[in-house]
């Protein structure tokens, strides 16, 4: 009996919480730019298709390092044609909207993709925070991309944008991160014990808050956009201090979704704010 192409764990990526690190940045950057186009349109299509294009691809490096069976590789095969041609369909409408120059924005996901697949067929993938942080900034691109498509010109201001959407992606990976090594607790540690802990989170959150805030006085970004840092900065104290010890994965993941997303929306609106004020 032929098997189906439609496989969902090969056409859709299974990591559900990976999928804010691609809408975040680039909900942000087409609020930010304040003008909608056809060629924003197109830059979503793109952006899409390539952040899809990475899970069959991963099927068929897995197949080839017998991790899988050979019977996913024909849909793998299918989804990843499917996505590359959707892909090119989305950089042709870019070039069709004069924005042609925005695919050079993707030339640094290709170093880190081979790095990936290769950690892939090494079996070692798994928990690997520092792809994943370097993975993040690249999707982060999307946001000055869609903000230099509103602006009608790549404005300064889009790397700024990038700089504050990878900033906060490394520290919520990171935040993730310290919520998976709480969950073995059996005991609860000490006060002293789980701030050594989650030091690193910390320093990623309270670091974002202190330079945006920085950057505020001194004039460089909107004034209102320290509080969607501040809400990662406080989402951070508390789960250093209420460890997720076992918390099962979803909840963990689902709790950073609904964060990521309420910053996401006090970013927009404290941009949007900032800017209606000015």
């Amino acid at each position: 009996m032929k098997q189906s192409l439609w496989q969902k764990h090969i056409a859709i990526t299974q990591e559900h919480g990976s999928w804010v690190f691609l809408f975040s940045p680039l909900l942000i950057g087409l609020f930010a730019g304040a003008r909608w186009t056809a060629a924003s349109g197109w830059l979503i299509v793109a952006a899409l298709a390539v952040f899809l294009f990475r899970q069959p691809l991963t099927v068929i490096v897995k197949v080839w390092s017998k991790r899988r069976g050979p019977q996913d590789l024909a849909p793998a095969c299918f989804w990843s044609a499917f996505y590359g041609l959707l892909a090119l369909i989305g950089l042709a409408g870019l070039w069709w909207e004069g924005q042609a120059q925005l695919a050079i924005l993707a030339l640094p996901g290709l170093p880190v993709f081979v790095w990936y697949l290769y950690l892939v067929a090494r079996r070692a993938e798994r928990r690997q925070l520092g792809v994943e942080i370097v993975a993040s900034g690249v999707l982060a691109l999307a946001a000055p991309a869609a903000y230099w498509i509103g602006r009608g010109a790549p404005d300064p201001m889009g790397w700024w944008l990038w700089a504050l959407a990878w900033f906060q992606s490394a520290a919520s990976i990171v935040y993730a991160g310290l919520r998976l090594e709480q969950r073995p607790w059996k005991t609860l540690p000490s006060v002293r014990q789980r701030l050594r802990v989650a030091a690193r989170a910390l320093a990623y959150t309270w670091f974002n808050l202190v330079a945006v805030t920085a950057l505020v006085l001194t004039d460089v970004l909107p004034t209102l956009l320290p509080l969607p840092f501040l809400l990662q900065a406080v989402e951070t104290v508390y789960g250093t201090l209420r460890p997720a010890a076992g918390v099962k994965p979803t909840r963990i993941g689902v709790r950073q979704l609904i964060v990521s997303t309420l910053f996401t929306v006090l970013f927009i609106v404290a941009w949007r704010l900032s800017a209606d004020a000015s």
